[in-house]
């Protein structure tokens, strides 16, 4: 069977001592963590993509603008995206297919090109997020102009892929690392700045849209938190990366699968709600009106020194790259799943780099192109979500294991409030008022 990344991972495989101990936990011969650990990849992987530019966007303008009060949407839209990955995670495993494939083959022409035309602006809006983040952070720290940033990053992220050729593990390990600088880097900066825990737990668990621009910019965390690519990659992560040979161990992979999701997702939680703090701790009182990446890092220059601030660009040069690597797998996969056939690396990068450069080149402000990705991003993410819901209960696609009542109940409330937030978000976009909501700041 061809892997779903087609020719960067045609040779793509698990080491034979990785096979061997896949095979070994599918069997009950490895228990506990050692049982656990040669299944973690896939959900590491697609957890960078909720820990990407477009997040440190829209998590500092929320921290800063409204201090601790959208950390519920952080929590909220990092529970669904937990839900949703763990179901495509799943389609995977039980059908040796990716979501892209099996929207072609289960949905009317119409709509699978509807659905390829909406998956390739959110690939478009996600390389946006991606490229000029890391561009953002090579520039302010080596002080390069943006656009040479965005080539460094394109250059770094094509080596990064490149050893895809070696098989799975070692994109894995890179990408993981950096995921881990991530996560340590904003561990660094709470300690730097100590928040207040007991506002940030209270706001954590209390929903409140205190005005029409807070509305916006939560629909911007949900377009930057659940990841429309996200939701098709895991699937593809999936597919056919461990066969099982019966039920059992189908059951097996599912239940190995979902500790993953809750484990990698909960860390990305945990670095999204961090941003989030640290910009309330830092910019709420006294800069509120820092909306920019750029803003940011000069402010913290002074606040909290040269080293504070270096670490967040460190982050940021991080998330840029990994998140970038992550989202030409993904948009390779949509591609090739929804259009049939292989599609070359540098195809898929052009396409979606040629915007990037495009709003950079044009002097757009580089922040603020990277929350209005994320809001193209919101608005598109029902599709693929709708379509997991459609396929997840069909058992001509899943056989024995149909999602549950619970599950599907679930998913739909969850689908249904990401579309309340958009239908919010094109209301005030035409101008008209929202009900209970100032137009805020």
């Amino acid at each position: 069977m061809m892997h779903p990344l087609g020719d960067i991972s045609a040779s793509g495989t698990l080491s034979g001592r990785t096979t061997l101990a896949v095979r070994e936990a599918l069997e009950g011969r490895r228990l506990g963590i050692r049982a656990f650990i040669p299944f973690v990849g896939p959900a590491v992987i697609v957890s960078v993509a909720y820990m990407d530019p477009g997040n440190f966007a829209t998590n500092i303008q929320a921290g800063a603008t409204y201090g601790y009060g959208l950390l519920w949407v952080v929590l909220l839209a990092n529970l669904v995206a937990m839900l949703f990955q763990a179901m495509s995670a799943k389609i995977g495993i039980v059908t040796n297919r990716n979501l892209a494939e099996l929207c072609r083959d289960n949905f009317p022409p119409p709509v699978v090109i509807s659905m390829w035309i909406a998956s390739e602006i959110a690939a478009m809006a996600t390389d946006l997020a991606e490229f000029v983040g890391g561009a953002i952070g090579l520039s302010l720290l080596f002080h390069m102009p943006l656009l040479f940033g965005m080539v460094a990053v394109a250059a770094i992220t094509y080596g990064v892929l490149a050893f895809e050729r070696a098989g799975f593990r070692p994109v894995e390990l890179i990408i993981g690392a950096l995921v881990g600088v991530i996560g340590i880097s904003y561990l660094i900066e709470l300690v730097i700045t100590p928040p207040d825990w007991g506002a940030a737990a209270a706001h954590t668990l209390l929903p409140q849209l205190p005005d029409a621009c807070a509305a916006m910019l939560a629909v911007g965390i949900v377009g930057a938190t659940v990841m429309p690519h996200a939701i098709f990659l895991h699937s593809g992560l999936t597919q056919g990366r461990a066969p099982a040979r019966n039920t059992e161990e189908r059951r097996r992979l599912i239940a190995f699968s979902n500790r993953e999701v809750v484990v990698a997702l909960s860390f990305a939680g945990l670095v999204n709600i961090a941003m989030v703090m640290m910009a309330a701790s830092v910019f709420h009182e006294g800069h509120s009106d820092v909306a920019q990446i750029e803003t940011a890092f000069h402010t913290l220059v002074p606040l909290l020194g040269v080293g504070a601030a270096g670490v967040f660009l460190l982050s940021l040069m991080a998330s840029g790259i990994s998140s970038s690597a992550v989202g030409t797998m993904a948009g390779q996969m949509i591609m090739q799943g929804f259009v049939g056939f292989q599609v070359p690396l540098w195809v898929r990068r052009l396409v979606t780099m040629v915007p990037s450069f495009f709003v950079v080149a044009m002097g757009y402000n580089a922040t603020a192109a990277l929350v209005i990705s994320q809001i193209v991003l919101s608005l598109v993410l029902p599709a693929p979500m709708i379509a997991l819901l459609i396929l997840s209960r069909r058992r001509s696609v899943m056989g024995s294991f149909v999602a549950s009542r619970m599950t599907s109940v679930v998913a739909c409330g969850a689908t249904a409030a990401v579309l309340t937030l958009n239908a919010i978000l094109l209301l005030q976009a035409l101008g008209l008022g929202i009900p209970g909501l100032s137009s805020g700041h």
